[in-house]
């Protein structure tokens, strides 16, 4: 479904956990486990400016009922069907079913750290399959982050064109999908001929129940956190796309 930084929602650039330290907050707002980075930061800093940076929203009134429908599909149908699927299923066993889906889609990240010229990260991602292939049980343990600490590079087309000094152009909030941009889009299209699964899986109603339960599964390992972004902004759409925008540019950055 759709994308959420700290708090993950689907997105067209995958799971995405939006940061709720972009939010605006009500002052008696129990923060909990909310990061404030902002807290320690000097108003004039250039830290400052970044996280207040924009993304042009001309289809703002679009945005928003598709905003609307998403809000109403996770609480009527993903949540319950989630909430219905953590109760018969074990935390270890959707946690191996969340590695295993990450271990197939290697080869989109692999490809986009040497699309961005990105050689040890692209050697990190071929290490990690083969240690999960083998020693994690086809990838149902992520072995190589828990004993050899090589931690998964998260590269999309998406990133790519931002690295290369592609402009995410205007916010999309699209149906089911979520939050995206122009570019993530156009890179979410990209990426799609690098997911193995569309090669395996070529029924496309069985391609699209798969995807389905990779949804499902990874949302009942999020419950709560739509719900904690919701009751901590002012305006949630604003939030939403202000926290999306703010996680795809750090991941552009990221080496």
């Amino acid at each position: 479904m759709f994308c959420l930084v700290n708090v993950s929602v689907p997105c067209l650039a995958g799971e995405f956990t939006p940061d709720l330290s972009l939010v605006l907050v009500p002052p008696a707002e129990d923060e909990g486990s909310i990061q404030v980075a902002l807290a320690n930061m000097p108003p004039t800093s250039a830290k400052m400016e970044e996280v207040v940076e924009t993304i042009a929203d001309p289809l703002e009134p679009v945005n928003r009922a598709f905003f609307q429908f998403n809000d109403r599909f996770y609480f009527w149908i993903l949540k319950p069907v989630a909430s219905g699927y953590k109760a018969v299923v074990p935390e270890d066993a959707r946690v191996g079913v969340r590695n295993f889906f990450s271990n197939v889609a290697t080869p989109i990240r692999l490809v986009n750290c040497l699309l961005q010229a990105k050689f040890e990260c692209s050697g990190k991602e071929a290490l990690r399959f083969l240690v999960n292939s083998t020693f994690g049980l086809a990838g149902f343990l992520d072995t190589a982050k828990k004993e050899f600490h090589i931690e998964k590079q998260e590269k999309d087309l998406g990133t790519t064109l931002g690295f290369w000094g592609i402009r995410p152009a205007f916010y999309i909030n699209w149906p089911i999908l979520g939050p995206s941009s122009l570019r993530d889009t156009v890179g979410y299209v990209g990426d799609l001929f690098l997911d193995p699964t569309n090669y395996l899986i070529t029924s496309i109603p069985i391609n699209l129940a798969v995807k389905s339960y990779n949804q499902v599964n990874e949302t009942s390992l999020t419950l709560g956190e739509y719900e904690d972004l919701k009751k901590a902004a002012i305006d949630p759409y604003i939030a939403l796309k202000d926290a999306y925008h703010q996680y795809r540019q750090n991941k552009i950055k990221e080496r």
